[in-house]
C-alpha cells in the first residue's frame, strides 16, 4: 500500500460554489466501536470528534448569527448563511451518532458533553458590556473560529485522501466523516473572510492561533482519554503498556494513511502565519464537491 495519496479531483474547477446544507442520513447501527478494523486508537481518536464537534459547531452558528446583522457585503452574507446551515447539520448528525451509536457501544459520554457545553456556552459565549466591548469580543471569537476552521479544513482534506476504505473501515462511518470533511473544505474560506471583514492583521491571526491550537489539542486529548477509559481493550492496560500502544499505533496508522501525520499539521500551522496565507490554498474544492455529489449518506437521505 502506498503512503502518499494524491487528490482525486473532478475534471473541472467548479468555480464559485453556493454553500448549502445537505440532508444526510448515516446508518451506524452495525458499526463497531473500532470502526477501522485493527486500528482501535485511530478509531477512538476520530470518534472523539462526535463528542467535541456538536457544541463547537453550535457556538460557530451562534457567533455567526450575532455577526450577520453587522455585515453589508451581500456575497459574504450568503456564504455565512450557507456556512451556518452546514455547521448546524454537522452538529445534528454527530449528536445522532452519539445518542444512537456511541452509547449503545458502552461509552457514556455525559461527563465530556457537559464539559463541552460549559466551555462553548459559558466561557466562549457572548459577554455583556458596551456596544464597542461586545463587538470587540465578537471579533475575537470570529478570529478564534477562523483559526479552528484552519484545522477542520486540514482534517477535511485528510479525510478526502485517507485510506480508511482500503483498510476496511465501516463504510457508513467513513462516509459520515468524509462528508463532514468535504463540507469543511468546501466552506474553508468563510470564517476567515468573516473575521477579516471586521479587522484583519497578522497579530490578530497569530493571537487566535496561539489560543486555538493548545485549546483543540487539550479537548482532543481529554476526549481520547475519556473514550479509552471506557474501552475494555485499552482501559485495563498499565500506563506503560498504554504509552507503548499509543506511540506504535500512531506511527503505524499515520504511515499507512488512516490517521493524520502530526508533521503535516505542524507545517500547515506555520503556513497560517505567513503574510500571503489564504484558506483556499488548503484542499481542493472540485474534489470536495465531487465527493458530496456521490456520498451514499447524502443520496440515501434524498
Amino acid at each position: 500500500m502506498t503512503t502518499e495519496h494524491s487528490h482525486a479531483t473532478a475534471d473541472t474547477d467548479p468555480g464559485k460554489v453556493e454553500l448549502h446544507a445537505r440532508n444526510v442520513a448515516f446508518d451506524l447501527s452495525d458499526a463497531p466501536l473500532h470502526w477501522i478494523p485493527d486500528h482501535p486508537l485511530s478509531s477512538n481518536m476520530i470518534t472523539v470528534l462526535n463528542l467535541l464537534l456538536p457544541e463547537g459547531e453550535r457556538w460557530f452558528v451562534e457567533t455567526f448569527n450575532e455577526a450577520l446583522p453587522l455585515i453589508k457585503d451581500e456575497a459574504l452574507v450568503a456564504d455565512m448563511r450557507g456556512f451556518v446551515g452546514q455547521e448546524a447539520m454537522h452538529a445534528e448528525v454527530h449528536d445522532r451518532a452519539v445518542e444512537n451509536w456511541l452509547r449503545a457501544r458502552g461509552v457514556d459520554p455525559t461527563g465530556y458533553l457537559k464539559q463541552m457545553e460549559w466551555i462553548f456556552r459559558s466561557v466562549l459565549g457572548p459577554r455583556e458590556g458596551t456596544p464597542e466591548q461586545k463587538q470587540k469580543h465578537l471579533i475575537e471569537r470570529l478570529w478564534l473560529i477562523a483559526a479552528i476552521e484552519h484545522y477542520t479544513a486540514l482534517l477535511g482534506d485528510f479525510a478526502l485522501n485517507c485510506t480508511w476504505t482500503e483498510n476496511g473501515a465501516h463504510p457508513n462511518m467513513a462516509d459520515m466523516f468524509t462528508w463532514h470533511g468535504a463540507e469543511e473544505v468546501e466552506h474553508r474560506s468563510v470564517a476567515h473572510d468573516a473575521a477579516a471583514y471586521f479587522a484583519d492583521s497578522p497579530l490578530r491571526r497569530a493571537r487566535a492561533m496561539s489560543l486555538a491550537l493548545p485549546f483543540l489539542l487539550w479537548l482532543l486529548a481529554r476526549g481520547f482519554r475519556f473514550i479509552n477509559s471506557q474501552d475494555p481493550s485499552v482501559a485495563d492496560k498499565s500506563i506503560l503498556a498504554k504509552t507503548r500502544l499509543y506511540v506504535t499505533s500512531y506511527f503505524r496508522d499515520s504511515r499507512i494513511g488512516v490517521f493524520p501525520k502530526v508533521s503535516k499539521l505542524a507545517t500547515a500551522t506555520i503556513t497560517y502565519f505567513k503574510p500571503g496565507f489564504a484558506p483556499s490554498d488548503i484542499g481542493d474544492t472540485a474534489q470536495a464537491v465531487a465527493f458530496l455529489a456521490a456520498s451514499p449518506g447524502a443520496r440515501r437521505a434524498a
